[in-house]
């Protein structure tokens, strides 16, 4: 007779094959968001409607591009090196014995040179990931915290979470972009002549009332995609690497020096900040980035960690 399934298996494949539905959703929702932006600027400089097939393709081939090269993005923004076992032992050999105790290939092993106490997983599979510390991660953590911050980053790798927190850092940029482009040449007036020559003063209202949709969408959309990478994820793999690494109070230590830490992370910016196993945008409060915090409250974290 079978045995039940673990739920808490059941849970980790649940999660793995939505993260691969979620890939692409983002792909598709990508590629229909900026060939409309796309559109917008087409018609704007009143180009042919040839021009829209050609920016379309463009985008497609983007969008592949982004899927096997955004880790390689992802890393070159940061700022982090990469380190051996023969550089770094402390902190290599832990990830190696995770690596092997999740049953998951050795992920490659990076450094970020800054004092602020923080860590991401990035790559497109667990066969092509990436663990990135900081230099304060590895100096202000005990060693059982550390390798409890590498359990919570190798759960992401298993998890299949890296793919999406990857893929929506490089598309939700490039939809930034193309929309900031769009505002900034209408706002210079490129566009407002161009339809007052061609279509009359109607046309440039049009415009206008274009740039403001997108002004007003853009960003939001952008923040919705990027919300996809949902507070579940954290969660879960709160819970997962503390079952990995077998001690759930290391894992509620390391999070709470790492909230408390007063150094600002200085190589974080908005596009990347998602990654992180703590917001390094700190000091940015506002209610749009509390609204659409892809991070859960740390104190949540905490508690239900010590309840484990």
């Amino acid at each position: 007779m079978a045995s039940a399934p673990v739920p808490g298996s059941v849970l980790i494949y649940d999660r793995i094959a939505a993260n691969r539905r979620t890939t692409w959703v983002l792909m598709v929702a990508f590629v229909a968001i900026t060939t409309a932006l796309a559109g917008l600027i087409i018609y704007a400089l009143g180009l042919p409607i040839g021009a829209l097939g050609i920016a379309g393709i463009a985008i497609i081939i983007y969008a592949i591009f982004s899927y096997f090269a955004a880790s390689s993005v992802v890393l070159s923004i940061s700022g982090a090196h990469e380190v051996t076992k023969e550089q770094e032992w402390e902190y290599v050999r832990r990830v190696e014995n995770l690596a092997i105790g999740a049953g998951l290939p050795m992920p490659r092993t990076w450094v970020l040179e800054d004092s602020a106490p923080n860590a991401f997983a990035t790559g497109r599979d667990p066969q092509h990931a990436h663990i990135v510390v900081t230099r304060g991660l590895l100096q202000k953590l005990e060693p059982i915290e550390l390798e409890a911050v590498l359990a919570h980053e190798m759960s992401h790798i298993g998890n299949y979470d890296i793919r999406v927190m990857t893929i929506a850092t490089v598309l939700v940029g490039i939809v930034v972009l193309l929309s900031d482009f769009f505002l900034r040449w209408t706002y210079w007036g490129a566009g407002a002549r161009r339809g007052s020559r061609n279509k009359g003063g109607g046309g440039a209202v049009i415009l206008v009332l274009l740039a403001i949709i997108a002004a007003i969408l853009a960003p939001i959309v952008a923040q919705a995609l990027k919300f996809a990478v949902s507070r579940q994820r954290e969660y879960l793999a709160d819970a997962s690497g503390a079952l990995l690494c077998r001690h759930p109070e290391a894992l509620a230590r390391a999070l709470e020096k790492i909230a408390a830490d007063p150094e600002p992370l200085e190589a974080a910016n908005k596009a990347t900040a998602h990654l992180y196993i703590y917001n390094p945008l700190r000091e940015h409060r506002s209610f749009l980035n509390n609204l659409f915090n892809t991070h859960p409250p740390v104190e949540e974290r905490i508690r239900l960690l010590r309840s484990m």
